[in-house]
Formats: C-alpha cells, sequence, structure tokens
C-alpha cells in the first residue's frame, strides 16, 4: 500500500448572464419620511450576498450611507420584473438596474436639496455620509431626514427612481452562426493537491488554490467566501455526490438529506484564494458575475490531480473509490 501524491490544474472562463432573450432586470427606488432608502427587487438573494452588494451599489450611486439602504426581495407577483438569479446574472444585470435607478432618485434629491438650501442643483453634491452640501462651503447642508421630510410635507415631491438594464438580443449570424450570447467573461484557475491510496482508491483533497478574474471585486471579503464556498461544493460533486440512476440499485441510494453524502469538516481541503480585478466596462462599477463558476474550475483540477498521482484518467463523476481502484488495476494490467 502506497499514498500516491499528485497535483493537477483547470482553467475556465466563464459567461456573466445570457443574451437569447434579452435577459432584462428592473430596479425601483423610493426615500421614505425617515430619510432611507428603499430599493424593490424581485430578484432573489439565495444566499450569495445579493442584498448585501445592491445596498452597496445603490449607497454609492445615491450618495448616501450604506446603512440608509433598505433591500425589499418579497414579492415577485408585485415587483419590478426580473428574468431570476441564474447564469451569475445577479450583480451584474441587477446592479446596473440599480445604478440607472439610483441616479434618477439622486436627481429628485438634488432638485428637493436646492429648493430648500436656495441653490442650484449643480451646486449640490452628497457627502456620503447622510448630507447634502453645497460644494466648496460644506457647512451649507441638509440632512437626509429634514430632506425627506420636506420633500414629502412641504414640496409634495416623491424621491424615486426606476431603472432596467437588458442588453439588446444578439441574433447568430445565419452564414457563420456568430453570435453574443453574454455581457462578459469571467475567468478562474484551480490547483488541486491531492493523495490517493492506492489499494482503497480513496481520495483525499489537500489543498485548492483558486484565482479568479472577477472583474471588480464590489465586495472582497463575500467573493472570498464565495470561492471557498464554491470550491467546497466542486470537491463535493467531484467525490462525493451523486444522482440518479444511483448504482447499482436505487435502495443503495440517500433517501433523504441525512444519508446524502457530502465532505465534512475533515475533508475539507486547505483553500487559498486569489482575486483579480480587471473591470468590465458595462458591469456595475466594472463587476462582472461569479456565482456559479466557482464551483467549476476545481473539478477538472481534482481529476488532473488523480490521473497525476496514479495514472488512473478519471471522466466520470463522483470519483468514488471504486472507480478510482478500478482505473489503478486497469493502468496496472496494461503495464
Amino acid at each position: 500500500m502506497a499514498i500516491l501524491r499528485g497535483r493537477g490544474f483547470a482553467a475556465v472562463n466563464y459567461p456573466t448572464g445570457m443574451n437569447l432573450g434579452g435577459d432584462p432586470s428592473q430596479a425601483l427606488i423610493h426615500a421614505t419620511t425617515t430619510g432611507s432608502f428603499v430599493v424593490t427587487l424581485s430578484s432573489v438573494d439565495l444566499g450569495q450576498g445579493l442584498k448585501s452588494v445592491i445596498s452597496q451599489i445603490a449607497a454609492e450611486t445615491l450618495g448616501v450611507p450604506y446603512q440608509a439602504i433598505m433591500v425589499d426581495t418579497a414579492d415577485t407577483d408585485t415587483g419590478p420584473h426580473c428574468m431570476g438569479t441564474f447564469a451569475s446574472r445577479g450583480t451584474h444585470r441587477i446592479g446596473n438596474a440599480v445604478i440607472a435607478a439610483a441616479k434618477e432618485a439622486r436627481q429628485v434629491m438634488m432638485e428637493v436639496a436646492a429648493l430648500e438650501l436656495e441653490v442650484d442643483a449643480e451646486d449640490l453634491e452628497p457627502d456620503h455620509k447622510g448630507k447634502i452640501q453645497v460644494k466648496g462651503a460644506p457647512a451649507k447642508a441638509i440632512g437626509l431626514v429634514d430632506l425627506a421630510l420636506a420633500a414629502h410635507f412641504k414640496h409634495a415631491r416623491t424621491i424615486s427612481g426606476r431603472g432596467m438594464w437588458m442588453k439588446e438580443r444578439s441574433f447568430p449570424d445565419p452564414e457563420t452562426g456568430k453570435m453574443d450570447p453574454d455581457s462578459c467573461q469571467a475567468h478562474a484557475c484551480t490547483i488541486a493537491d491531492v493523495e490517493v491510496d492506492d489499494e482503497t482508491g480513496i481520495v483525499r483533497v489537500v489543498s485548492l488554490i483558486n484565482a479568479y478574474e472577477v472583474g471588480r471585486a464590489l465586495n472582497p471579503a463575500m467573493v472570498h467566501q464565495q470561492i471557498s464556498g464554491g470550491a467546497w461544493m466542486g470537491v463535493s460533486h467531484a467525490l462525493y455526490e451523486t444522482t440518479e440512476p444511483y448504482y447499482p440499485d436505487r435502495k443503495c441510494g440517500p433517501l433523504d438529506f441525512q444519508d446524502y453524502l457530502m465532505p465534512g469538516p475533515a475533508d475539507t481541503p486547505a483553500m487559498t484564494s486569489v482575486i483579480i480585478e480587471r473591470p468590465a466596462s458595462n458591469g456595475p462599477y466594472g463587476a462582472k458575475g461569479i456565482g456559479e463558476m466557482t464551483a467549476n474550475s476545481p473539478i477538472p483540477a481534482i481529476a488532473n490531480a488523480i490521473f497525476d498521482a496514479c495514472g488512473a484518467r478519471m471522466d466520470e463523476m463522483p470519483f468514488t473509490p471504486e472507480r478510482v481502484l478500478r482505473g489503478i488495476l486497469a493502468k496496472r494490467k496494461a503495464a
């Protein structure tokens, strides 16, 4: 018996959104009487941090504190239109729609502030701390609460905005088939180190090194978390999870999530993540999509590492001990 060590790498590029039918998303923003801003979406936060990133984008565009933003994603029946949370489109599509809505709301905000401060709207700027001030004279300013109260009860103005982002649909060229199916491409590379037991076929992923080019990382901490979570999912797909038909018989498969096999804490490899920023020209503040691709490159990197360790080429997931051992025995027989 021997523990064989191997290293493999894999690189992927991943599209942001789809462009086969326009793929639009819409956002609405309005100010409350307390000086906060509500961003209304039909887009769903699946746990990837959409609400946090959208709050950042809205706050930056409006020029108000992050704490002044509330994101409402409660109801797809009554909310503004959204195609959905898929194709790693959330930050890109919805972020662009929020920027458009925030710009419209910001213009109304400046107009009301101009009335209160008796200056031209062009002479005002937000301080990103909760006030609208005169450029070059920050002492002459109005707070968001006073501004909202004046808008509602004095000027009968609604500080609000609407925004929608949609890339024009791309049709394939009938002669060449060429088309533009997405908005931008993100890129990733994973290096996997594994250990393979040549007697049992058991594979242990020792470490994963992940490098991701994601456009602008609007929230670097969340990007790192998403890379780590996606890499864990990649390990799970590569070595543990399986779908129907379950081999050798359905009764051998898990009947519920208590029996469903996934990596535990002891099976999670050491992870190193590197973020590379190349802002996208059409992304919100340069951001691209990252979501689904984080689970992609670890899988072929692990397969290549197994091949490097023992010479068994894995082309069917999951890479179970049985399949790895069969590959090792087949290689020995051929030799």
